[in-house]
């Protein structure tokens, strides 16, 4: 037999579960004036990139930088992260600093010291495609900030983008329908496709979402980028690609994350 019992609820608040999507920063040193030339090398000419998003500091790929002696007597050598001074660093490309996880002991505690709270359970979206045959070109870098997925939808630019001209698509795709001039950049969470060509810097996944993709219809860019996965043109492009349709994903594979560019059939 079924009781119902009565309660009462109180009448000024509830208590409910809740989800709060959350911007990871990987820390891979603990060299604070190079992680502050770096982000100023990335996000300082966007100063409105982030939007205050809320971030936890995932430690755990300090712990993976030990794969050799050599790497590992480095660690042993590095300074402990001064976190009040990482705060204030995120805090100045409009992040706020909530969380900590993966790291030491010691380094949770002087997280916590520092005014964050633990957060073991926090999921970090990693690329997961496997790795395909090798019949295209590779090229690796560092990568910063994994987010999650961009909404459905497009921002369409019909004009072309001259020197010095950036354009954001924020949580969605960007499609460009006329030419990416040298000096100009094109931005998206999503995907990019540029029907026309590429000569720009082309960013896409830019909030992290490895899964990602750049198609253009003649590549040959100043710069290409995947969640924080970059390759300029310095390095140039192989004749399969470079000026021809094309398209760049990223790929996981046990070396890390790298850049697979494909020829496209037209």
């Amino acid at each position: 037999m079924t009781t119902i019992l009565s309660a009462t609820a109180p009448t000024c608040f509830e208590i409910k579960s809740a989800n709060l999507p959350l911007v990871a920063l990987l820390l891979k040193s603990t060299d604070l004036d190079r992680l502050s030339q770096e982000l100023t090398l990335r996000f300082g000419d966007m100063p409105d990139f982030f939007d205050h998003d809320p971030l936890v500091v995932d430690l755990s790929p300090l712990g993976l930088c030990g794969v050799d002696a050599a790497s590992s007597a480095a660690m042993k050598a590095a300074p402990p992260i001064d976190f009040s001074a990482l705060v204030a660093l995120l805090r100045g490309y409009r992040l706020q600093p909530l969380a900590v996880r993966g790291g030491s002991d010691a380094e949770m505690a002087a997280a916590l010291a520092a005014g964050l709270v633990a957060a073991p359970d926090a999921l970090v979206q990693r690329t997961t495609e496997p790795r395909v045959a090798d019949t295209t070109t590779e090229q690796t870098a560092s990568a910063p900030v994994p987010l999650p997925s961009p909404a459905p939808g497009a921002l369409v630019i019909d004009k072309p983008l001259r020197s010095g001209q950036q354009v954001y698509a924020r949580g969605r795709d960007l499609v460009v329908m006329a030419m990416v001039n040298p000096g100009a950049e094109v931005i998206a969470d999503g995907h990019i496709h540029v029907y026309a060509p590429l000569r720009g810097k082309a960013i896409a996944g830019a909030r992290g979402n490895g899964d990602a993709r750049i198609f253009a219809l003649s590549m040959a860019p100043e710069l290409i980028s995947i969640a924080g996965i970059y390759r300029t043109s310095e390095t140039p492009l192989p004749a399969a690609v470079q000026g021809k349709a094309a398209q760049v994903r990223l790929v996981a594979q046990a070396d890390g994350d790298k850049l697979m560019i494909d020829p496209m059939g037209v």
